[in-house]
């Protein structure tokens, strides 16, 4: 992939902004390099949301289809599952104050 070939897009003004602002902040290379990154995310993306649908697809063709209420089921079980990433903050830490 190491092949470049120069492309003309038009972007919305807010994405613009965050590239320049990644390149000025040490984050990226260049808009280019920031962009190239960006379309591979997406690819990447898209790849996992097709390979998920394939597996869902051949999970219902074995199983039958997975109803709304098991998926609310699932969503529950889930959250109550899930590993805090952060622990209980308090308003002084939310202003820069000791945590």
């Amino acid at each position: 992939m190491n092949a470049k070939r120069r492309l003309s897009a038009s972007v919305d003004a807010e994405l613009l902004h965050a590239a320049e602002a990644a390149v000025s902040g040490g984050d990226a290379d260049s808009v280019s390099a920031w962009v190239n990154d960006a379309l591979r995310l997406k690819l990447t993306h898209d790849a996992r949301l097709a390979a998920l649908a394939s597996f869902i697809g051949a999970y219902e063709a074995e199983h039958g289809e997975i109803t709304v209420e098991e998926m609310r089921l699932a969503g529950r079980r889930a959250s109550a599952s899930a590993i805090p990433v952060r622990g209980p903050t308090s308003t002084a830490s939310h202003r820069g104050g000791p945590r």
